[in-house]
């Protein structure tokens, strides 16, 4: 390992969880460095964009060279080109937000979203993490993974509560995994967001394995049982298809 690379990573990762920045002390005190040496790696940096420092408060934080290289790797994922054709005909037969999303190191990462008409406040954004254990686009995914790396998530970022819904006993989470498995859908009503439900479908790749999942949200007073039952079939049959223009056979 390089370290000044590992240093300069390290101290990215710190600024991003930061929406006000970080200052060189503070930074110092984390990385156990000297100020000089902090410095020196922030300049460099800088000088390539990826990292910027706030004039008035002397704090450093994420450049925009994020935003360039984030919209350059959304419109490498082959994935999204293939499926935004069938989102779009979700969006149009339900009118509510859709999501696209993908697994990425024990979480799921939010790569297209459509809003729909209907008014609904989310947390979701485009490039955007979420937790597995919580959202359907999550477990859906969890559900289609190897049992290691299942086990393997739960013991990293556990099943922390999110709203009175979420569930964060493992015998019950598993159980759900299970339920999942069997129906090919996944489901959660309130357990990320209050007033919020769910329900998402995955996405295989050639190899058959899980790659991604789709989904519909939309307020829980119009994501009835009876809609939901509605939506099922037809959901699951859009990730289906998505999932074959990547190459998924049933044989």
């Amino acid at each position: 390992m390089v370290k000044s690379v590992d240093r300069a990573l390290t101290i990215i990762s710190l600024v991003s969880k930061r929406k006000e920045g970080m200052g060189v002390t503070e930074l110092a005190a984390n990385l156990d460095l000297n100020k000089s040496s902090i410095f020196r790696l922030l300049s460099t940096l800088v000088d390539h964009g990826f990292i910027e420092q706030n004039p008035e408060t002397k704090k450093y934080r994420l450049g925009y060279k994020y935003l360039e290289l984030s919209s350059m790797l959304l419109e490498s994922i082959d994935l999204r080109t293939q499926a935004k054709p069938f989102l779009e005909e979700l969006e149009s037969q339900f009118n509510e937000v859709i999501h696209l999303t993908v697994y990425d190191q024990g979480e799921v990462i939010y790569i297209e979203k459509l809003e729909g008409s209907e008014t609904l406040r989310t947390h979701s954004q485009v490039g955007r993490r979420a937790p597995m254990h919580c959202t359907a686009v999550g477990k859906v995914i969890l559900a289609h993974l190897p049992l290691n790396e299942i086990v393997d998530v739960i013991d990293k970022y556990g099943l922390p509560k999110h709203t009175e819904q979420t569930i964060t006993d493992k015998d019950t989470f598993f159980k759900e995994l299970g339920k999942i498995r069997n129906e090919g859908i996944g489901r959660e009503v309130e357990e990320n967001e209050p007033g919020v439900s769910c329900i998402a479908a995955p996405i295989f790749d050639n190899m058959k394995k899980i790659t991604a999942a789709v989904s519909i949200s939309g307020p829980s007073i119009r994501m009835t049982e009876e809609r939901l039952a509605e939506i099922r079939p037809i959901i699951m049959d859009i990730g289906k298809k998505i999932s074959m223009r990547l190459g998924y056979t049933d044989n």
